[in-house]
């Protein structure tokens, strides 16, 4: 049992407790490996697989509090931007207001575990600020051209005239991988502003202002010392509003986010032992088929089946053969309600669907 998450409904694990049950019923036995892909959720499916949890107080994408989750084993600590500067905390979008602060905050409340790697689990950004706020809270000041101290968002980045890194914490020794299946570059056409501005509530205008406003953050960390054009130009700098390319000045790797928390949760080895494997998402589509977390499980299973069971099939297919998926299941088939909606009402089709899928393969 190897699900993500099904967004707005249940975790990773009440997902695979729910499929469980109904196989359960039907005589198979089974295990739990919740999965996450560098989304909302991550450090959950690292607490569920082992890791201790740490609640971090740090404050939110407006300036609210919120409360984050810190996943440590001891040697690996796993922090979130989607609890920390996410969409999920927003009542209201706010394009141009929102700061990754809160992630920076978590960022250094993981380091003072004193591990040897930290995680960044990059998706579900609400921000779009270029990383400034997450380097604001590790200690980078940024200045107007009068000399006043900026509180870094989106909106704020065209004000900035010099930015002095003289306090900005240090991460040597600690190894920073930033887990994200998002390619864009920073700024322009396929940047963080274009491509998933309008996400984050972005106005035409909102778009144009806030690429502009990276690329001017661009010019002034390169004028601080750090080689911020080159990071920028990369792949996987416009993920999460431009925390990759903050997390790469910092000094960390990029990487995929489905296929390294699929290592980190040792999924391979659990494969290995199974004679079915189940993986699954709250709706299927063509985002899926881009790489999302169920097609990296399907590659990775090898020669053993693989199952999706989904709150919502979108593709219309009952299989994937060529992606390795041999049959979908789906809980908008088994019912006319809004299941993302209903958490008791999710985990009952879910068991359903457990039950018939051991019957069918009794």
């Amino acid at each position: 049992m190897a699900p993500d998450k099904f967004k707005g409904s249940l975790s990773a694990a009440e997902v695979a407790r729910s499929i469980g049950r109904g196989l359960g019923e039907g005589g198979l036995a089974w295990r739990a490996l919740p999965l996450a892909d560098g989304g909302d959720g991550s450090a959950q499916a690292a607490v569920d697989a082992g890791y201790r949890p740490i609640a971090v107080d740090v404050v939110g994408p407006v300036g609210q509090p919120a409360r984050t989750l810190v996943a440590f084993d001891g040697d690996t600590a796993v922090v979130e931007v989607a609890t920390t500067c996410g969409l999920q905390l927003l009542g209201e979008l706010a394009p141009l207001a929102s700061t990754s602060a809160g992630f920076g905050e978590a960022l250094l409340a993981a380091r003072s575990l004193r591990p040897r790697r930290i995680v960044l689990a990059l998706g579900g950004s609400a921000t779009t600020d270029g990383g400034a706020g997450l380097l604001s809270a590790l200690g980078a000041v940024f200045l107007d051209d009068r000399g006043r101290r900026l509180v870094p968002c989106g909106g704020t980045l065209a004000d900035i005239e010099r930015v002095d890194l003289t306090g900005l914490a240090s991460f040597g020794g600690v190894e920073l991988v930033a887990a994200s299946d998002v390619r864009n570059p920073l700024v322009g056409p396929a940047g963080a502003a274009t491509v998933y501005g309008p996400q984050k509530g972005a106005t035409p205008d909102d778009v144009a202002a806030l690429d502009a406003g990276l690329a001017h953050l661009v010019r002034r960390l390169d004028e601080a010392g750090l080689p911020a054009s080159l990071s920028a130009s990369a792949s996987g700098a416009g993920s999460a509003g431009g925390l990759g390319f903050a997390a790469m000045l910092l000094g960390a790797r990029l990487v995929s986010g489905a296929d390294f928390f699929l290592d980190l949760l040792g999924f391979d080895e659990a494969a290995s032992m199974a004679d079915l494997v189940i993986t699954g998402e709250g709706k299927l589509d063509e985002q899926t088929l881009a790489g999302k977390l169920p097609l990296a499980v399907a590659r990775r299973a090898g020669s053993v089946p693989v199952l999706a069971v989904v709150g919502h099939n979108a593709l219309g297919e009952d299989a994937l053969p060529e992606y390795g998926i041999e049959g979908i299941w789906s809980l908008s088939r088994l019912s006319g309600q809004d299941t993302s909606a209903d958490p008791e009402l999710s985990a009952e089709l879910l068991a359903q669907i457990g039950c018939d899928i051991a019957f069918r393969r009794a």
